[in-house]
């Protein structure tokens, strides 16, 4: 494992460290309780079981430190922090990113595959249905677009749906990605979106788990996964979610964590706006625009335009450029579906090529 420089830590208490992290039942709290007693996880595997019940430890933590089990899982860990890009960031670590680290429940410790130094740049994380309609697909990936083209890493949780889009959308314009997953890393879920996690890595972004390496999917590990979300992230965007949604529960936990909360609003008729629309009547910031974001940032700014941004061409942008256009008549002069009208709109209007008047859109000069 390559350290950081200001950060050393013996082989010994590395792999002390990583069997205190396979025990069953010792999650954040409890491991930084263990740490604060003995001084060090070598000292707290050595010590008696008595020790370990005065702190009001579970019984099986303290039966299960010597198992061949919890040794096999520190060896394995071991084994794949040898391999290119395989880092693991323990709390007390000056590289642990700044943000979590202020959480009372910030994992112990992180594996990453990919570039851990993303995890100090700032981010805002992504989220909605794993449902998502069309229009909010479009509309996770174009904001992932723009943010990301802008300087932002797009943070979200490698799900079917908008988590899916918004990884997408950075990647396709060379943006950095952050996946957090509620699953080990060696236990990619969903299977459908393992090509996804691999360009993640293969692109300069990361894949992020507290969990052990082997930890298969389980519906308590995916609220635990979302806190780590929203504690990277400087704020969370919901972007299509029912009010039953899991995406509810992070923003829930941005807001604890003092993170801003951004929804963007939908149709009343559509079940997958109602979670958004609940979010802005709980105080949520109501965003129609990335400017609506950086506005409750306070100041951010948004990198330069791309180099090729002045050459951009888009046959909707021509017809904008010769004379203003409402979405009917764009798709009756296009040919285009007004779906595909609607999303291209929509991405357009995000990269600030065009802005709408009156009811009709207008090109803006470049």
């Amino acid at each position: 494992m390559a350290q950081s420089p200001s950060y050393c830590i013996s082989p010994a208490e590395l792999e002390a460290r990583l069997r205190l992290h396979s025990l069953p039942e010792l999650g954040p709290r409890r491991f930084r309780k263990l740490l604060s007693a003995f001084d060090s996880a070598s000292a707290a595997l050595s010590a008696p079981a008595s020790a370990w019940r005065s702190l009001g430890l579970p019984a099986v933590c303290a039966e299960a430190r010597r198992s061949s089990e919890v040794r096999e899982s520190a060896a394995a860990a071991l084994a794949w922090l040898e391999a290119e890009h395989h880092h693991v960031l323990m709390w007390d670590d000056p590289a642990y990113p700044g943000l979590l680290a202020e959480l009372n429940d910030a994992p112990p410790l992180l594996y990453v595959a990919g570039d851990p130094a993303l995890l100090e740049l700032p981010q805002l994380a992504m989220v909605g249905s794993r449902r998502a309609s069309r229009p909010g697909l479009d509309t996770a990936h174009s904001f992932a677009r723009s943010l990301a083209a802008g300087g932002f890493v797009i943070t979200s949780g490698l799900a079917l749906g908008i988590d899916g889009a918004a990884h997408q959308g950075a990647l396709d314009v060379a943006g950095k990605t952050i996946a957090v997953l509620g699953t080990g890393l060696q236990r990619l879920y969903p299977a459908r979106h393992r090509q996804l996690a691999a360009d993640i890595v293969e692109h300069g972004g990361a894949l992020v788990s507290e969990l052990t390496l082997d930890c298969p999917p389980h519906a308590s590990n995916f609220p635990r996964r979302n806190r780590i979300i929203s504690g990277l992230s400087l704020g969370v965007l919901v972007v299509e979610a029912s009010p039953s949604s899991g995406s509810l529960i992070t923003a829930r936990l941005a807001a604890e964590q003092g993170r801003e909360v951004y929804a963007i609003p939908g149709s009343i008729h559509h079940p997958g706006a109602r979670g958004c629309h609940q979010l802005i009547r709980d105080g949520a910031v109501l965003v129609e625009s990335i400017e609506h974001i950086l506005e409750a940032l306070r100041g951010w700014q948004l990198q330069p335009p791309l180099a090729n941004e002045a050459s951009f061409k888009h046959p909707l942008l021509d017809l904008l450029h010769a004379a203003p256009h409402s979405s009917e008549a764009l798709a009756v002069a296009s040919g285009w579906p007004m779906s595909q009208v609607l999303a291209a709109l929509t991405e357009l209007e995000l990269d600030g090529h065009i802005a709408c008047e009156a009811g009709r859109w207008v090109g803006r000069a470049r």
